[in-house]
């Protein structure tokens, strides 16, 4: 079994607006919301042949849900370059998939409130299967317009050599 150092002056959960994502080995600007990363496990029932009246259950299928990201739309190009990967238009038939790299290795970096990492996360062979290039519009409103992809992946885990950081503390002033 792993070892993992507790941070004992450590009592409060992480805040959860201190984040970034990273693809391509750069962290892509703006994102403001990531979905939950979740895994679901399918239960498999079967009972034997001689108990009539209850069920074993074990594991089957694990499935990883898509994330979704959310942005301000600006003039970055990253969320729209990525999803035209996996459909382009105008292309010639054949061609409208770049197989080649329409799937990425995306990391999920989280940071205390002190600014330094703290967990991360290491999401696989992600591709878009939803883009939304602009919301609806609405010229009564008084809100930032987002935009969204949403990345299929085929699993994540927990980057173990993110250890937790030593907090710094202020000192009192002297005066």
């Amino acid at each position: 079994m792993a070892e993992f150092t507790v941070n004992p002056q450590r009592f409060d959960p992480y805040k959860n607006f201190n984040f970034r994502l990273k693809w391509d080995g750069r962290y892509v600007a703006g994102i403001s919301k990531v979905s939950a990363l979740k895994r679901t496990t399918e239960v498999v029932k079967h009972r034997e042949g001689g108990d009539p009246s209850t069920s074993r259950k074990s594991p089957g299928r694990s499935e990883f849900e898509a994330l979704t990201l959310e942005r301000g739309v600006t003039h970055d190009t990253e969320f729209e370059a990525w999803a035209a990967k996996v459909w382009q238009i105008g292309a010639t038939l054949g061609s409208e998939v770049s197989l080649k790299d329409f799937r990425k290795d995306v990391i999920l970096d989280f940071y205390n409130e002190a600014g330094q990492l703290a967990i991360s996360y290491k999401i696989y062979r992600a591709w878009v299967s939803e883009y939304q290039a602009l919301p609806d519009l609405d010229a009564n409103a008084n809100a930032v317009a987002i935009q969204h992809i949403k990345l299929e992946n085929e699993g994540w885990e927990r980057d173990t050599a993110v250890t937790e950081p030593t907090e710094p503390s202020l000192s009192p002033r002297v005066a």
